[in-house]
């Protein structure tokens, strides 16, 4: 019966991820278990290709095979293998099954089989139930037959990607190999936006266009930058530059190199970055703190493809493919005098808006699992859940910092529940309160102006009441950054040299 079904599945015209969760749904109703699990290997980790019975945060973990011994076990096995209750192996998805009621569970019964695809290791697919005895003999025996349908299942979508590949390369979209991603610079997310935003990306990386990379801090421009380039036919490695952390008496030379004697220090010939990257990848994080003096040599590259040397009279000619991102807006930055009209028009011919994570909906709860798992190995604990309460207000909460701030806010509340009397070898649960998010502010807050006073009982010209509100504005930067004036410029929108420069003209320095 249960073969039918799955031969169904196979023989309807369903899309790869579509056609995998049928096939698990199936399984788990034929074996009366509460969780089936695809996981497929890439470099030392396992991860979900499609779960059915798990919460729904465990798609965006990574399971690390040395930090789970069963998922090594199930691996390293060649035939299915059971692991009963008495097992003192602890199981990866403890406390991760759904449960509508009562405390998170440990799983009681498990069992598992490597899946080899085309001659090669390619994954497992796990069974487990919170009830002891589920699974007796014949059940263990019939797990080789249907993960061989689920291998089948395999073939089928890789057939279908590498189809879709050449289909682009003949349509001339894309000619780049399918390149497997790092798990360390992996970009989780399913929401239908962040699905849209990464076949952009994959289409214009075989291009030698520049792009720019737009977003709020937090959101993983890095990342965006590390895919471009890895999906290019560009072979170096990426060169990348925080330009807001080149000293601007340096920048130049860090960027375009200098020769003996240019300046004092300069001992011997030095290659700035684009020679470094040379036929291969640039990436130049927050562009809008380049000063306009290197902003105008960023140009003659650009449009060029020379670099000069500092104190060299000759240009040297360089192959660069330039991706530039920023969470300011440049466009206000041409108005104010701060960036180059001609440089900017240079830099967005392919601009990319990376969305906030408040707008990609349960792609926060993912990001929150991959979290989790990091957490629950660096810490040593059994397992690392989040309660439904505690996903609710991931859910509700803006995230103005994005996903760099749901990274701190996880590792926080791990450690907040170590430290308040949790047990390492405890299914761990963070509640809300761990969390110590403020989700009572509304999603889009419409400031209150206050009526406007009479011109006649304004009690200081308008020009004092502009330095004023500039050095409230620049004490309040400095408050929350520490005193650290580079970050403040960043936070302010200015040039760091032209914040000193306004600061010393109020009296704050």
């Amino acid at each position: 019966m249960l073969d039918s079904t799955l031969l169904r599945n196979l023989s309807v015209s369903h899309a790869g991820p579509e056609r995998m969760q049928r096939l698990v749904s199936a399984l788990r109703k034929h074996f009366h278990s509460d969780a089936v699990a695809v996981l497929r290997l890439h470099e030392d980790a396992l991860i979900p290709e499609a779960v059915d019975g798990l919460v729904h945060e465990a798609l965006g973990r990574r399971f690390q095979v040395a930090a789970h011994p069963r998922l090594a076990a199930i691996l390293e096995s060649s035939q299915p293998v059971r692991f009963q209750a008495d097992c003192a192996l602890p199981d990866p998805y403890d406390g991760l099954l759904q449960v509508h009621a009562g405390e998170p569970l440990p799983v009681h019964d498990c069992m598992g089989m490597s899946l080899t695809v085309d001659g090669a290791l390619w994954g497992v697919l796990t069974v487990d139930a919170l009830g002891v005895d589920t699974f007796g003999e014949q059940r263990v025996a019939e797990l080789r037959s249907h993960a061989l349908l689920i291998e089948v299942a395999v073939r089928m979508n890789r057939l279908e990607d590498e189809t879709a590949s050449l289909r682009q390369g003949r349509n001339g979209t894309s000619s780049a190999p399918l390149v497997d991603t790092p798990v360390d610079e992996e970009i989780v997310g399913q929401s239908p936006g962040m699905l849209s935003l990464l076949h952009e990306i994959d289409v214009v990386a075989n291009s030698d266009l520049p792009v720019l990379l737009l977003g709020e801090t937090g959101v993983g421009k890095e990342l965006f930058a590390r895919r471009i380039h890895r999906h290019s036919s560009r072979s170096k490695p990426l060169v990348q530059v925080n330009c807001a952390a080149l000293p601007e008496t340096l920048a130049e030379s860090e960027l375009f190199g200098h020769v003996r004697g240019a300046f004092s220090g300069a001992s011997t010939d030095r290659a700035g970055r684009f020679e470094v990257a040379d036929g291969g990848t640039i990436f130049l994080d927050e562009i809008g703190e380049l000063p306009l003096i290197i902003q105008a040599k960023l140009l003659r590259t650009l449009q060029n493809g020379e670099i000069q040397r500092l104190g060299e009279d000759r240009p040297r000619r360089v192959n660069v493919r330039v991706i530039v991102a920023t969470n300011r807006d440049l466009k206000l930055g041409v108005k104010d005098g701060m960036f180059r009209a001609d440089l900017y028009h240079r830099l967005s011919v392919y601009p990319v808006h990376i969305p906030p994570l408040r707008e990609r909906g349960n792609d926060a709860l993912l990001l929150a699992g991959r979290f989790l798992e990091l957490n629950r190995v660096r810490l040593g604990i059994r397992s690392l859940r989040l309660s439904s309460a505690a996903e609710t207000e991931i859910l509700r909460y803006q995230w103005p910092g994005n996903v760099r701030e749901l990274e701190h806010v996880i590792s926080r509340a791990a450690i907040k529940a170590l430290s308040r009397g949790a047990r390492a070898s405890d299914i761990v649960t963070l509640a809300p309160d761990l969390l110590d998010l403020d989700t009572s502010l509304p999603k889009s807050p419409t400031p209150q102006s206050d009526p406007l006073p009479a011109v006649d009982t304004i009690p200081v010209s308008l020009n004092e009441a502009v330095a004023q509100r500039q050095r409230e504005m620049i004490q309040q930067a400095l408050a929350l950054t520490g005193s650290n004036w580079a970050l403040a410029a960043r936070r302010l929108g200015l040039d760091a040299s032209n914040l000193h420069k306004l600061a010393r003209r109020l009296g704050l320095k």
